[in-house]
């Protein structure tokens, strides 16, 4: 098996919805960081051995989305490339697909990403009306073609707008954070305190330059515009609950991240291949792992990495307090919370395996530069964005472990171990 190597990511600033992104498609957030990485590895007229990209909101005309990605930028046209999509962990899943090609030797190099926009929603037409235009084009006489046209009445005409909420429950995924959250007892100043601490870590980052070579500009915009370096745990405490009115709910616009545009993408390479090619190595890539919860039956929709962590750590002998850093995306702070109290939690803990609690983690190594909820979240381009971010800091410390937890709508959760 060969070792994977993680060179380095490039990204856009991440930016609120329905502004600065405003009518831009996903290939247009994505090819820039893309060209910046050819730039970067002197990849013009290079073929790479696979690229893997995704998004969760498609458009039907973005079937091939990856490979027009390459197509438009001037890396050697023979780059294959494919699409893929699970949600939130996207672009942490097309990492360690990829990363799994280049420890088999099928390929040497690599590229994963992932982008999302909400400002250029794909909206459909209502089912009834889509039948109605197919059998119109099919029509034969011209009887039949009024008859169909005549049938459409307004409601076939009213678009549809993306949901993003559970089929199976018809929650979203605020709704069902706040369902982990009473479970688990979390309170609200808990999750204001951890969003707060997002907030102050992502601006010294930027104050100490640490995003300078992870984030191009892109529209005028040099860094992202969701952090607050001016919050305060006052104005954190006087925002209303975002997803339960009952006077009971504690997640808030504030706690939680906010719909988000933009788009990364990471560098992989075997480590030979990197070396002949003098690349330096910031990580690498040791383990990734998947899980599902049945949430339809109660379990915590955001709860599946608990799963993945557990397997992950006893298939490589590792116990959860042997890490450097700790990078958990922040879908909402109180989300985080129940995460590291499930694992603290003896019961819990034997359904995942273990014959006792995983135990505690030191918080001060926990999202160090930022998270979700400050930096933002575009669903697809998350996890790229957080391997990135830990493979430089595994880099800047010298030696080290990172472990990197992404839940995902639909119940489940994508994680990943880096070392250096």
């Amino acid at each position: 098996m060969k070792k994977v190597a993680i060179l380095g990511g490039k990204r856009i600033p991440f930016v609120k919805s329905f502004k600065e992104y405003n009518h831009l498609s996903n290939q247009e957030l994505i090819t820039p960081c893309l060209n910046a990485l050819i730039e970067t590895f002197n990849l013009k007229g290079k073929r790479i051995g696979e690229v893997a990209f995704g998004a969760l909101l498609n458009r039907s005309t973005d079937w091939n989305f990856s490979r027009e990605c390459v197509l438009g930028t001037s890396l050697d046209p023979h780059t294959p490339a494919y699409n893929l999509q699970r949600a939130c962990g996207t672009s942490l899943d097309s990492t360690i697909q990829l990363g799994l090609r280049i420890a088999a030797g099928q390929i040497d190099t690599a590229i994963a990403g992932g982008s999302d926009t909400n400002s250029d929603i794909p909206l459909q037409l209502q089912r009834q009306l889509s039948w109605k235009l197919a059998d119109l084009k099919h029509a034969k006489s011209f009887g039949e073609k009024l008859r169909l046209i005549s049938s459409i009445n307004f409601k076939d005409l009213t678009p549809v707008y993306p949901s993003i909420v559970e089929p199976r429950t018809g929650l979203s995924m605020g709704q069902h954070t706040e369902k982990m959250v009473k479970e688990w007892g979390i309170s609200r100043t808990e999750q204001d305190e951890l969003a707060y601490k997002s907030h102050m870590n992502a601006a010294k980052a930027y104050a100490e330059g640490f995003f300078d070579d992870l984030v191009i500009e892109f529209k005028g915009l040099k860094k992202d515009t969701i952090i607050r370096a001016d919050t305060t745990l006052a104005k954190l405490a006087s925002l209303k609950p975002a997803f339960d009115f009952s006077g009971q709910g504690t997640l808030t616009a504030g706690n939680s991240t906010i719909y988000t545009d933009g788009a990364s993408v990471l560098m992989l390479a075997s480590e030979e291949f990197a070396q002949q090619q003098n690349w330096p190595v910031k990580a690498y890539l040791i383990d990734g792992e998947t899980a599902a919860v049945d949430y339809v039956n109660g379990e915590g929709l955001l709860m599946a990495p608990t799963y993945a962590v557990a397997r992950l750590l006893k298939r490589q002998n590792l116990q959860l307090q042997d890490f450097d850093f700790y990078e958990i995306h922040e879908a909402f702070s109180g989300q985080v919370l129940c995460t590291l109290k499930a694992w603290e939690d003896a019961d819990y803990c034997k359904k995942l395996g273990w014959d006792k609690p995983l135990g505690s983690i030191d918080r001060n190594k926990l999202n160090i530069k930022g998270g979700s909820v400050a930096i933002g979240h575009p669903f697809a381009a998350t996890g790229a964005r957080i391997v990135a971010q830990a493979a430089k800091m595994l880099e800047e410390k010298g030696s080290g472990r990172a472990l990197i937890s992404i839940c995902t709508a639909g119940g489940m959760g994508v994680v990943a171990i880096l070392e250096r």
